[in-house]
């Protein structure tokens, strides 16, 4: 007899949890426990906080806030602020001028604003800036050369980062900048009573004391060609800015006095525009516009007006003021006209505080209304701006008949938007005054060629610098013969819990053999894991009932009312005190990493979370659990206020 070799049949291979049939679920508790264990027991992961996730620059918020708070210890002979310091600008080389006038998208996402109030990241950032500046801390210069050079075009924030980031890894960066001094917008668009000048040069230089040639007075496509470039230069950075003004497709705005709003700002803060005649109109919604009309109330009005006193001349460069005519000159009128509400202007666009200060230094706000035409004398100028009232769908304005208005002015200055001057570059030229770049900052179709700033979009200071930095690791890795790397969810410089280990002398052990892991082995961190540049902790992932309501600190602000505003360009924002940017850094909740509060040891009912020894701790490694002893009660992830600690090992 013969035996049968007929293959038994066997059941499909399946990874559900579940057996045929049983489809519905039980009751979250019954799914979840089991008599005294569970399958689910807690693991350490870290997120970004939120601060982060919203910060165009790629700021570690709540790593350097950690060190402020005292949680995060300095090496051995360093300061915290130095400590600090040195934590931010590995993201922003600009912290006392970023610390001023960056509107804090951070601060509006921050997560504590669902308790009592944002931390005031800005103003502790501001305090950190001006006390590297005082104290002489500089960068340190590469110790080794790549031999690779880099050619940087336009010195502005997006151009200076690039330039910063690059030096960082070693390669030598030529700065081309068609102006005299460098900052681009943060210098000739943004007025010195928000960014004083002695600030923004302190920051410049030490970037520039890293090793950086500048090349100044040469425009890229007139004085040297993309061919040049490209012949003696490894990479080509463009950070163009954009410096040409939008205009209004209607009629009458052909008019002499007549001008843009980038024009306007140029001139002041280049030192030719001193005064304005009579009532000025800004027609605008962005801080350019907001800027335009506090600048025209701190130059004042002529009453007694001369040709070459006009304001117009000394915007395109014709003439001076007359100092002595100038000297009699009293607050102007000046009238800010926003197509939105004051309630929309200050959440979409401008800080609440600046659209206030405005106000109450003598800025008059005309909402809900739009240009439809400009009323022209004999002589080709502006005698007034004819307008209606509009009502907003989205982003369309739409007109509402029979309310139409003349609105008097001397000066009509539009604020509207911005665009790139390519006309010596028509080659980069997307059709818009733009360059196209992907997320990496490449250059569409020219290998080696990198950018960033307005010149792709034009933001926030603190987008400019932010792409900055993602074009150097561009550049870094394609002189490296590498492709630029795709760039994570959250981009960003992350809290690195490794690195910490490293700096400490705790690395994990290398493994030299299959094992599992447990909490007493040492090739590893015990129940960690790093989704930083995967996700973000948002407020229901934390227990916000561990932080009681403490107000924020605010800066002290120096106030200018009426007419006491003309010729005061002194700075009015004063930083904090070390005590009080301690006390406010300690307002931060850590969001995505340990707080190092104790709540998970003490609530533990089996005893099974426990501090790790001293000797062994760094910041963000603070607690470990010993999986013998946990049932899965889901206690310390309940009592977790930063979120840190998830119920998914297990799963």
């Amino acid at each position: 007899m013969t035996a049968n070799t007929t293959p038994v049949p066997q059941p499909a291979p399946t990874f559900r949890r579940f057996i045929d049939g049983d489809h519905e679920h039980r009751p979250w508790q019954e799914e979840i426990f089991n008599a005294s264990w569970s399958h689910k027991c807690p693991t350490y992961v870290q997120g970004s906080s939120p601060c982060q996730g919203a910060c165009p620059s790629g700021h570690d918020m709540r790593g350097w806030l950690r060190i402020v708070q005292g949680l995060d210890k300095p090496p051995n002979g360093m300061s915290w602020q130095e400590y600090a310091f040195r934590r931010m600008t590995e993201a922003n080389p600009f912290p006392a001028v970023m610390g001023r006038v960056c509107p804090a998208p951070c601060e509006d996402a921050c997560n504590r604003n669902e308790v009592d109030g944002h931390v005031g990241i800005n103003s502790i950032e501001h305090f950190i800036g001006d006390w590297a500046l005082a104290t002489g801390i500089g960068f340190t210069k590469p110790l080794n050369e790549s031999g690779k050079r880099v050619a940087v075009v336009g010195g502005g924030p997006a151009g200076l980062s690039a330039a910063y980031h690059l030096r960082r890894r070693g390669h030598a960066v030529t700065v081309f900048d068609d102006h005299d001094a460098l900052g681009g917008m943060a210098r000739f668009g943004i007025p010195g009573y928000r960014t004083p000048r002695e600030v923004l040069d302190g920051e410049i230089d030490r970037i520039l004391a890293m090793g950086i040639e500048v090349v100044f007075n040469t425009r890229v496509g007139r004085d040297l060609t993309i061919a040049e470039l490209e012949k003696n230069f490894d990479a080509v950075f463009w950070g163009l800015g954009t410096h040409k003004g939008l205009g209004l497709s209607i009629p009458g705005l052909d008019a002499t006095n007549c001008i843009t709003g980038l024009a306007f700002l140029r001139a002041f803060n280049e030192g030719r525009l001193e005064s304005v005649t009579g009532q000025v109109v800004v027609l605008g919604g962005g801080d350019t516009s907001l800027d335009v009309a506090t600048v025209a109330r701190r130059v004042g009005h002529v009453t007694q007006v001369y040709e070459k006193d006009r304001p117009e001349p000394a915007i395109f460069g014709q003439t001076a003021h007359d100092v002595a005519t100038t000297a009699r000159r009293k607050g102007a009128d000046v009238i800010l006209a926003l197509r939105r509400t004051v309630g929309e202007f200050s959440r979409k666009v401008a800080m609440p505080e600046e659209v206030e200060e405005a106000v109450r230094e003598g800025v008059k706000i005309l909402e809900g209304v739009i240009p439809l035409e400009g009323l022209k004398d004999p002589e080709n100028r502006i005698r007034g701006i004819r307008m209606c009232r509009c009502k907003m769908d989205g982003m369309k304005q739409i007109p509402i008949e029979g309310t139409e208005f003349d609105l008097p002015c001397q000066l009509l200055v539009v604020a509207v938007g911005q665009k790139g001057d390519l006309g010596d570059l028509a080659e980069l030229d997307n059709g818009n005054a733009l360059i196209t770049t992907d997320r990496r900052q490449c250059v569409a179709g020219r290998k080696g060629h990198f950018a960033g700033g307005d010149i792709v979009r034009p933001h926030l200071l603190t987008s400019a610098i932010g792409h900055g930095r993602i074009a150097a690791e561009g550049i870094d890795r394609y002189l490296n013969g590498e492709e630029p790397p795709q760039r994570s969810r959250v981009d960003g410089v992350h809290f690195n819990l490794i690195d910490r280990l490293h700096g400490a002398g705790l690395a994990p052990e290398p493994i030299h053999e299959p094992i599992r892991g447990t909490w007493t082995s040492r090739s590893a961190v015990h129940n960690y894991e790093d989704r930083a540049a995967q996700e973000i902790i948002t407020h229901e992932q934390l227990f916000l009932a561990h932080f009681s309501s403490t107000p924020r600190i605010l800066r002290r602000q120096r106030t200018v009312e009426g007419d006491d505003v003309v010729g005061d360009f002194g700075e009015r924002l004063y930083a904090l005190t070390e005590p009080e940017a301690v006390s406010e850094a300690k307002r931060c909740m850590s969001c995505g990493l340990c707080l190092e509060c104790d709540n998970c040891v003490i609530y533990c009912p089996q005893d099974a979370v426990s501090r790790v020894p001293k000797a062994e701790r760094v910041s963000g490694r603070y607690v470990r659990t010993d999986y013998a002893k946990c049932i899965g009660c889901h206690v310390c992830c309940d009592v977790c206020p930063a979120g840190y600690i998830k119920m998914g090992l297990g799963e």
